[in-house]
């Protein structure tokens, strides 16, 4: 099954239940089918037949959900633009991945401009929402070429995206994606989680990523999607009260945000059943919390671009004693394997380490991407013997459940010892001040690196670098306790919602050879 199929299911099944909501219009299964096939039927009467590369560059939106559709309705594959990319980034990717078409909204014209006159390979632009500033409007291009588009038959191995790696490490990646790959997404989810005919999704995140796919999810089941352009901690928090939502998913630094909002305590979140929290690991003891407020619903997701959002899954049951009583070992885990994966922790040597022993986590199975577009080096690098190695160091428990160590290149390397970052986030956010922590390596010429905590408080609240150094020491050990701590007003993100510790690293670093001793 590919995503259309997905929401054929809804069509055929739930016609007259809102399948789509924004600030502007609301959509049935019925309506949105309309317009579904009006724009893949002008996709192919304006010569773009099957394998077109198309871009959808917009904030969540309505309209956005039905560009998305009809690309996929009309056989196309889907270049995820992210909204909060720059100019010269879209213009990267527009230009290695061979964009041809690209939907719009009208608040980018002038990004949209730029992209026109430095990727001329770009043959059609379309405006799917308010006034566009370069081709045609959404009316003009859908004009003329009839109501219907018969779908053809899926082709085994048939590409359905290329998804753009993070980029914080040089140019994105071009990540080859067929439809089988997010069939697999959709079958893991569905066999770890629950999906209803009343369930109502919160996408929040950018549909760019991980929540595009999570909010196909629910039309199988005849679900209603709200989708948000703006996001803050209290719009999110009045949204869930407001519109009964059931599933929401996040990055963990929007999950902080919320728990530390002084208003979080004022909203009604008893209708939730999976806020799913994936893109970074999140600290365990903000797990509790988030437990503690939002109710036994915190679910987590961990994967990567090239393996969608499904290695390990982990639902509310998962970490919950028949009792209702939290296992917190289970909590602080990233789930166990999905059902449809292989997954094991390799080596160096490529042999699989023996449980609770660290080692990198591998994954192979239909979810995982077919390669880099035209980087075969680089596929070469991630893939060895059939495995998709994810650069991310984790420890499998004697039941499956994995612990994320941390990023293979994350870690720190001080006095000799080896320093997983990670570890020592986890403890400062213990801290009730904390907000978010991040930890890196500075050059030191004792000891070659030494470990630099860098801490956002809540708002309102304080706490001494002396305090939470003596935290860490007490429950680290004095190797692992950074030797300093700097303060933050707020980190810099991707846009995904991750901290790029690389910008974090530049000032310490500045002027050296190699950013390692």
């Amino acid at each position: 099954m590919r995503i259309i199929d997905f929401f054929d299911q809804g069509v055929r099944y739930y016609t007259d239940k809102v399948a789509i909501v924004d600030n502007n219009s609301r959509h049935t299964y019925a309506e949105a089918d309309r317009q579904v096939h009006r724009i893949a039927a002008a996709i192919h009467g304006n010569g773009f037949g099957k394998g077109t590369r198309i871009g959808v560059y917009s904030p969540n939106s309505n309209a956005a959900w039905l560009a998305l559709l009809a690309l996929m309705r009309a056989e196309g594959v889907w270049l995820p633009i992210n909204p909060r990319n720059n100019a010269a980034t879209n213009i990267d990717l527009g230009s290695r991945f061979g964009m041809d078409m690209l939907f719009y909204d009208s608040c980018f014209n002038e990004q949209v401009q730029e992209i026109q006159a430095a990727v001329p390979g770009i043959r059609e632009f379309v405006c799917i929402e308010g006034a566009g500033s370069v081709g045609r409007g959404l009316a003009e291009f859908t004009g003329g070429h009839g109501d219907y588009h018969q779908t053809g038959p899926q082709q085994a191995g048939e590409l359905a995206a290329i998804f753009p790696t993070g980029g914080t490490t040089g140019k994105s990646k071009g990540v080859l994606m067929n439809h089988e790959a997010l069939e697999t997404f959709a079958a893991n989810y569905y066999a770890h989680f629950s999906y209803r005919e009343d369930s109502v999704n919160l996408v929040v995140a950018p549909m760019t990523h991980a929540a595009g796919i999570m909010g196909c999810l629910h039309f199988m089941r005849g679900g209603k999607n709200v989708v948000v352009k703006n996001v803050d901690p209290l719009s999110i928090m009045q949204d869930i009260q407001t519109h009964r939502v059931t599933h929401l998913f996040l990055p963990p630094t929007l999950m902080y945000m919320m728990l530390a909002h002084p208003d979080v305590g004022k909203y009604d979140y008893s209708s939730l059943q999976h806020f799913v929290v994936g893109a970074a690991p999140p600290s365990l003891e903000k797990l509790k919390e988030a437990v503690a407020v939002f109710g036994r619903c915190m679910s987590e997701a961990y994967g990567q671009v090239e393996a969608p959002a499904a290695i390990t899954l982990k639902a509310p049951w998962d970490y919950l004693d028949e009792r209702g009583n939290i296992n917190e070992q289970r909590l602080k885990s990233i789930g166990r394997p999905a059902c449809f994966n292989q997954v094991k922790i390799l080596d160096k040597d490529e042999s699989e380490v023996p449980r609770g022993e660290p080692g990198e986590i591998c994954v192979k199975g239909r979810l995982v991407t077919l390669g880099y577009l035209d980087n075969p080096v680089a596929t070469a690098e991630s893939f060895r013997n059939g495995w998709l190695w994810t650069g991310d160091i984790g420890i499998m428990d004697n039941n499956g459940y994995i612990n994320i160590v941390d990023r293979r290149k994350d870690m720190i390397i001080s006095g000799g010892f080896n320093i997983y970052p990670n570890e020592v986030e986890q403890v400062l956010m213990e801290h009730h001040a904390v907000q978010e922590a991040a930890v890196i390596g500075i050059p030191s010429e004792k000891w070659g690196e030494a470990v630099k905590g860098i801490i956002q408080l809540r708002p309102g609240r304080q706490v001494s670098e002396h305090e939470l150094i003596a935290l860490a020491k007490e429950k680290l050990g004095s190797v692992k306790a950074p030797k300093s701590i700097d303060f933050i007003e707020e980190f810099p993100k991707s846009a995904a919602g991750k901290v790029l510790k690389t910008e974090l690293r530049k000032p310490y670093w500045q002027g050296r050879e190699r950013a390692v001793n």
